[in-house]
């Protein structure tokens, strides 16, 4: 066989391989990707069911605390920081502020023992108990998630081929200080 023609089937092979090899890592970065949106997405879910249940739990202590309305009016304002938030990180930011905020208004609520009573109330509550403790659930899913694929952008080889395809780094959900429990409720 001609030394050329064996010269060029190495170089061929050595070409679809580096493509095959670009081809798998492209697909690999996109579900990675693919799989922290979802993870986000996950998230924004339970946000999304806090916020709905906000207005009715707004609505049942307004009923018996009527002189706590800078607490409502502060618990609807961040409600309203959250829906509007336009990306991700913002959204991160404003629900740290509501969940400052629901924390005060559990503690006005401690005042009232007829409200503490009510059984929508403690419904309402039950109900964003269990909404906190899927959203911390679902931010250290996030987190591990970005972990996940920022290491995959970073290592070798895709580090070098990662930028030119698009692939950016995600930020992970850093929890707000007084913002890192599901707010405590005593009856």
């Amino acid at each position: 066989m001609d030394p050329t023609i064996i010269i060029g089937i190495v170089v061929a092979a050595v070409v679809v391989i580096v493509i095959v090899a670009a081809i798998a890592l492209y697909n690999n970065l996109v579900k990675l990707r693919n799989r922290v949106d979802n993870a986000w997405s996950q998230i924004d879910v339970q946000l999304q069911r806090r916020l709905d249940l906000i207005p009715n739990l707004v609505e049942t202590v307004k009923g018996y605390a009527t002189h706590e309305r800078s607490t409502l009016d502060e618990v609807v304002a961040a409600r309203s920081a959250v829906a509007s938030a336009p990306s991700p990180f913002a959204k991160m930011q404003a629900e740290g502020m509501l969940t400052n905020a629901l924390k005060s208004l559990f503690a006005v609520v401690e005042a009232y023992p007829d409200l503490k009573a009510n059984v929508n109330f403690q419904q309402l509550q039950a109900e964003l108990s269990s909404t906190e403790d899927k959203i911390s659930y679902m931010r250290q899913s996030y987190n591990d998630t970005v972990m996940t694929y920022n290491t995959a952008i970073q290592t070798f080889p895709a580090v070098l081929l990662a930028g030119a395809m698009g692939f950016k780094e995600r930020e992970g959900f850093d929890a707000i200080a007084a913002a890192e429990s599901a707010p405590e409720v005593r009856f």
